[in-house]
């Protein structure tokens, strides 16, 4: 059982280490300033070289907080509804359907443009009823949701490929979805995003207790006067919402809804009042790295966050586990 005092410190910690590196990502580039010149740019007087980071640099700052957030919570919910530490909004296919869903939409309809997370919730949602349904074998099997989910997001992630190659490409909005990729996005972007995401967000603040309830046995959630299937039903629709308004802005995401779960629960534990609110805050953190990392580490070329979670995503989660010392969450 971890005390509250280091819950309370971890919180702290994690939060001053997010406001560190928003600021080292509004410095990362030609273009810098101190955090004094940033403040007085925006707040006081006009600078127009803050102007011009603010018109460039924060709305892929924050499209990349207030994604990682969503996509880190959908994966904690996928977990506590599934009794699977494997679930992940990538692996079991949401993300997938949801981006092929979002590029059909952004190619031939692009006046639907401020609708597109709303269809990619469609399309998320359709692949994880998919899985679902395809899993199901006299109950539900945590490995064979995985199998299946593994199947249907190459089958989905093939079909979006083979649709990027026959157009040559010539569809940028929906090559990015793709390709997962947050360059270039805009203010417009970000508010998108932002209003669909603090909706899902914020109705998983509502069902903490239905998902600590949901790693009992069937049998005693129904004893305690609950209805069980109507909870999964509830949280899974808050998890697929915030993995496709994610993946409708900013592509596929692997590794996030997986890794940063893990790390929250050895932080701050199994209880999920206190650990959905820290994995928001994590998975911004953590998205935000990997998209600065990106753009550090080649300059001036750029790689994209989805390729670098990919890379270290693996390797860091096995050697996360071999450190834990069998005691995962406790």
């Amino acid at each position: 059982m971890i005390s509250k005092k280091k819950q309370i410190l971890v919180f702290i910690g994690t939060i001053l280490a997010l406001l560190a590196l928003f600021l080292f990502a509004v410095n990362t580039g030609s273009l810098k300033v101190s955090p004094m010149e940033l403040f007085n740019g925006l707040f006081v007087k006009y600078n127009a070289d803050v102007t011009a980071i603010f018109d460039l640099r924060f709305p892929r700052i924050m499209i990349a907080i207030v994604a990682g957030a969503a996509i880190a919570v959908s994966g904690v919910l996928l977990q506590a509804v599934m009794k699977n530490p494997l679930a992940d909004p990538g692996i079991i296919g949401i993300s997938s359907g949801a981006s092929l869903a979002a590029v059909l939409v952004t190619a031939f309809f692009p006046s639907w443009y401020f609708f597109t997370p709303l269809i990619a919730f469609l399309g998320g949602l359709f692949a994880f009823f998919l899985v679902y349904s395809l899993s199901w074998k006299q109950g539900l099997s945590p490995l064979r949701i995985i199998l299946v989910g593994v199947a249907i997001n190459a089958m989905f992630t093939g079909i979006m490929s083979a649709f990027n190659s026959g157009t040559g490409s010539t569809y940028a909005g929906a090559a990015s979805i793709v390709n997962g990729n947050i360059t270039m996005k805009t203010w417009s972007d970000f508010f998108t995003l932002f209003v669909y995401s603090a909706v899902g967000l914020i109705a998983s603040l509502f069902v903490v207790n239905q998902c600590n309830l949901l790693g009992l046995e069937d049998k005693t959630i129904r004893s305690l006067g609950i209805h069980v299937n109507r909870s999964r039903f509830i949280v899974s629709m808050i998890a697929v919402l915030l993995a496709g308004i994610s993946t409708a802005i900013v592509g596929p995401i692997g590794f996030l809804g997986l890794i940063v779960p893990h790390i929250a629960r050895l932080f701050v534990g199994n209880n999920h009042k206190v650990l959905i609110p820290y994995t928001m805050i994590l998975g911004a953190f953590t998205l935000l790295f990997a998209d600065t990392l990106g753009r550090v580490i080649a300059q001036p070329y750029e790689i994209s966050a989805s390729i670098i979670m990919s890379v270290i995503g693996g390797p860091f989660f096995i050697l996360l586990l071999r450190g834990s010392k069998n005691n995962y969450g406790q």
